[in-house]
């Protein structure tokens, strides 16, 4: 075994603006995971997406839930069924299972849930089998929730102790200003993590279909980072893994 690797996907890069799931880029993605794996890495999913893609599947029929957190939760319950099936079957075509691990922030605050959940991870990751976490959306408020998936990845990249994370969103990394309001933003190709300078450059807000934004995954960056855990941001639409 070379070693561990936690890549993170979120919304941008596995939906269109529609919450629809982009199959191809999806597909991409299951072969570079593939060729990771045959190459002896033991590869852990943190995928965002399941909230997105239920927007595909309910369709005008979720209007009639009136709720806003009762309305989250039912995409949440239908679109991680729809983005399950997909990672299984993209998976499957090169001989790989994929596992479902649903968490929550109270599992990362009591030690018996904790370890019970290394343990799994653990097993599920010596049996070869790529573990695809996503938080438990069906039953999270907003109390309780992480806040978005890039803490997940951190948090998750630290219980299984990764070499290697990885955040995958729809820029090619972290730039000096924003790239889609200033085209001549410069890519930052490498920083160290107590570079304090880089919070000024980094935007705080998601797109439309995530929660996390550049600063968020900076701040999970450096947090990875002091830990001893190599990390990259990057554009998950292209070759990158």
């Amino acid at each position: 075994m070379k070693g561990r690797i936690v890549v993170k996907i979120g919304s941008q890069v596995l939906c269109d603006p529609r919450g629809e799931l982009n199959l191809a880029v999806l597909a991409q993605l299951a072969g570079q995971i593939a060729g990771l794996a045959a190459d002896g890495w033991q590869v852990l999913v943190v995928s965002s997406g399941a909230v997105a893609a239920g927007h595909g599947v309910a369709g005008e029929a979720i209007h009639r839930v009136s709720d806003p957190v009762a309305r989250k939760q039912v995409l949440a319950a239908t679109g991680q069924v729809r983005l399950m099936e997909n990672y299984r079957a993209l998976f499957a075509a090169h001989g790989l299972t994929v596992a479902q691990v649903l968490t929550s922030k109270s599992d990362f605050q009591t030690r018996r849930h904790y370890l019970n959940m290394r343990g799994c991870i653990d097993g599920l990751l010596a049996a070869g089998i790529i573990p695809v976490v996503n938080e438990n959306d069906t039953v999270t408020t907003e109390e309780i929730r992480f806040g978005d998936n890039d803490t997940l990845a951190a948090l998750v990249a630290n219980l299984v102790e990764a070499d290697l994370l990885i955040f995958l969103t729809d820029q090619a990394g972290m730039f000096d200003s924003d790239p889609r309001s200033n085209p001549e933003a410069s890519r930052i190709a490498e920083a160290e993590a107590g570079d304090l300078s880089l919070e000024s450059m980094a935007s705080g807000s998601g797109g439309a279909l995530g929660r996390g934004g550049m600063l968020t995954k900076l701040r999970m960056c450096q947090q990875a980072a002091k830990l001893g855990i190599h990390t990259y941001i990057a554009n998950g639409k292209k070759r990158v893994l």
